[in-house]
């Protein structure tokens, strides 16, 4: 059993920054690909970023290409979500995401966070 616990997210001006964090539980976090997803108002959840066990592979929508970063430290056991540059669209609850032993772009999490708010004001 894996717990994600995401923070972070707030309320910022078009063009700012936020930096999301996902820390999570247990001994075996480098066996996890992680993810970020997120989910508006009245829409469908939707994949945002991905990183391989190692952290060496990223994968990205192409909606954030160039201005979130996805990077985590499995000596702590957390994942994080830099976004820069962002805008009103962005606008969301931000999940993260583990798959056990997880590879490649896309992939059905096992584990879910509780989820954060973001909102970028125009």
């Amino acid at each position: 059993q894996v717990q994600l616990v995401e923070s972070g997210g707030g309320l910022v001006q078009a063009g700012g920054s936020l930096r999301l964090s996902c820390a999570a539980s247990g001994r075996t976090f480098s066996t996890y690909a992680m993810g970020w997803f997120r989910q508006a108002p009245g829409k469908e959840r939707e994949f945002v970023a991905t990183i391989s066990r190692s952290g060496g592979t990223t994968y990205y929508a192409d909606f954030v290409k160039g201005r979130f970063t996805i990077a985590r430290d499995n000596a702590k056991n957390t994942v994080y979500l830099q976004m820069n540059s962002l805008k009103p669209e962005d606008t969301a609850v931000y999940y993260c995401a583990a798959k056990y032993l997880g590879a490649g772009r896309s992939w059905v999490p096992d584990y879910w966070g509780q989820g954060t708010q973001v909102t970028v004001s125009s």
